[in-house]
């Protein structure tokens, strides 16, 4: 593989979401949460407030209604802690749970399309990821061998495809950190060491690559989803993206 430089113009004719925003937290699941608690903890004030008798209503009515003013307070002190709700309160929603498997289903197929062979994969809460053999991914990174950019581009691309899904699909992406974090991890084996616009033009011109495959094999990646989504082995997912693919 060759990289080039690739213009936000470019990007934007293959993605929904706005190229800018890839990597910018959504703040989407935060919002939801606090909705969700504002309302429910409103309604249970009310009926402790009716129910309970004499200052005890009261009391009760008062603490609860306390809740919600202490998420908002744990929010701007300590988003990480509200991340943690945030995500859990997500993965509750179907639609959440599709987000994850278009997100796994573009590292499963980029990583197929580029040789490297998926171990495993999973799309459950805390633990949605595809696993890559270890012998062309992990053990280069974690015994911190140096990679040449022929070995990292690649690499870079099967990286950012789960970004450069969510991105074609949704009008935001949530699920960036892990893939930024990996990315990040590999830039940094490589050698010679990339400067940090090299590293800007070489994230956006991998998320580029992705999504172009992903575009060219777009019957394979959603017949992909729909397979992962029930739960299929790893041997009947690469089936079903050796009989879809063009």
């Amino acid at each position: 593989m060759q990289r080039r430089n690739v213009f936000p113009n470019e990007l934007k004719r293959l993605l929904k979401c706005a190229p800018e925003q890839i990597a910018r937290p959504s703040d989407a699941n935060d919002f939801n949460l606090i909705v969700t608690v504002t309302l429910s903890t409103s309604l249970l004030a009310t009926v402790v407030g009716a129910t309970l008798p004499g200052d005890w209503g009261a009391f009760g009515a008062y603490l609860i209604g306390g809740i919600s003013l202490a998420v908002l307070a744990v929010g701007s002190t300590a988003p990480g802690l509200l991340r943690v709700a945030t995500d859990r309160l997500a993965r509750v929603n179907p639609e959440y749970r599709r987000r994850i498997a278009r997100h796994e289903a573009g590292h499963f197929l980029v990583g197929y399309a580029l040789g490297v062979p998926v171990g495993s994969y999973d799309l459950g809460i805390d633990q949605s990821h595809v696993n890559f053999m270890e012998s062309k991914l992990e053990r280069k990174i974690f015994q911190g061998a140096k990679l040449s950019e022929s070995e990292m581009l690649p690499l870079a691309v099967v990286s950012m495809s789960g970004v450069a899904a969510e991105a074609m699909e949704f009008d935001e992406v949530m699920g960036q950190s892990a893939d930024l974090y990996d990315l990040q991890r590999i830039l940094n084996r490589v050698d010679p060491k990339l400067s940090d616009a090299s590293q800007q033009e070489l994230t956006r011109w991998a998320v580029f690559q992705a999504a172009s495959i992903l575009k060219t094999n777009k019957s394979a990646w959603d017949t992909l989803t729909e397979k992962m989504l029930d739960g299929a082995s790893v041997v009947e997912c690469l089936k079903t993206i050796e009989s879809t693919a063009p």
